[in-house]
């Protein structure tokens, strides 16, 4: 079978391997991969940005979905045939985060599922939801269950309420159809007026052109009666936090995602303590929010966005098309 190589650090160090066929031990299940779904996570992983110390030749990439062709000693709960989609922090079952997960987390240190087949813990797979193709169940593990998580396991967004999504990309574009189908008012920003219109069309209330209005937190506060946002998924990290702190309503919490503009920033603690603000972490979600979001989803009838696809033999150029970000939703590759 073939499987895409990491050998060393960059896009270009990605070399598409013949490799063995790997068997499932107890407690295992191998999966015939149909789709995966990219994450910025998975070009920070590629280029050495995320953790330079991952032990290399290795496979990247964290999520996909694909069929089950055979399952080890122990797993009764899944057969050859059934449709799954991967955890991406696989042993984060339920309950409270523990930092011992992070060694769990799929496409490193975990296995990584740019092969032909792979081999996971059956725990670390859940079961495709019905009627829904392998392309989009593979945008749920991180996308999804991100702006699931954020929003509402630790955001506590209801209806009625408004969420703040930065920029047009996978977590985002979910966090506005999540917030939609939860009857909240959704605002989204970005620097071209196109996406605008498209994230008004899966739900977006309200659009936001940063380059036009550089001061969009003001352009937030405007559009909320002067409140600001209950829940914002803040995914730029040090270049825009200060200004979704400011975007954010008193009481209100600001769910740290992403890092597209930079991981370390210098804010004033008295903003976000007088207002009575929270900072709230976010790496994806454990297995339990996995599923609840799900239900929700397939109770609601919210499918994916997704903007470009490509092979599974055009990983290198999905990832530099990610890297470029003039996507809107999900790149996905399939087989």
């Amino acid at each position: 079978m073939k499987a895409w190589q990491l050998e060393r650090f960059g896009i270009d160090g990605l070399v598409l391997r013949d490799v063995a066929t790997p068997e499932p031990g107890p407690g295992q299940v191998r999966i015939r991969v149909e789709a995966l779904s990219l994450n910025y996570r998975d070009l920070l992983v590629v280029q050495g940005r995320y953790n330079p110390r991952f032990a290399l030749p290795a496979v990247p990439v964290s999520d996909g979905a694909g069929t089950v062709t055979a399952v080890g000693p122990g797993v009764g709960e899944l057969g050859e045939g059934d449709r799954v989609m991967s955890h991406f922090i696989a042993d984060w079952r339920g309950g409270r985060f523990e930092e011992r997960y992070l060694s769990s987390t799929l496409g490193l240190p975990g296995p990584g599922l740019a092969a032909e087949e792979v081999v996971l813990p059956a725990h670390a797979v859940l079961r495709v939801p019905r009627g829904w193709s392998g392309e989009q169940a593979a945008t749920l593990p991180i996308a999804a269950l991100t702006a699931w998580c954020g929003l509402v396991e630790d955001g506590g967004l209801e209806a009625g309420g408004t969420a703040l999504c930065l920029g047009t990309g996978g977590v985002s574009v979910f966090g506005v159809q999540i917030a939609h189908a939860l009857g909240a008012r959704a605002i989204v920003t970005s620097s071209r007026d196109e996406k605008l219109e498209r994230a008004k069309e899966v739900g977006a209330d309200h659009g936001i052109n940063y380059v036009r209005e550089p001061e969009w937190d003001r352009a937030v506060r405007e559009a909320t009666g002067g409140l600001g946002a209950d829940v914002t998924l803040e995914l730029g990290g040090a270049g825009t936090l200060g200004r979704s702190i400011r975007a954010t309503r008193a009481g209100g919490t600001i769910a740290v995602i992403g890092v597209l503009a930079g991981a370390e920033s210098k804010i004033s603690t008295v903003e976000f303590m007088m207002r009575r603000q929270r900072l709230q972490g976010i790496l994806v979600g454990s297995r339990a929010a996995f599923e609840r979001m799900v239900a929700f989803l397939t109770r609601h009838d919210v499918r994916p966005v997704i903007d470009r696809r490509f092979g599974f033999d055009e990983l290198p150029a999905a990832l530099e098309t990610l890297a470029r970000g003039a996507h809107f939703g999900k790149i996905v590759l399939a087989r």
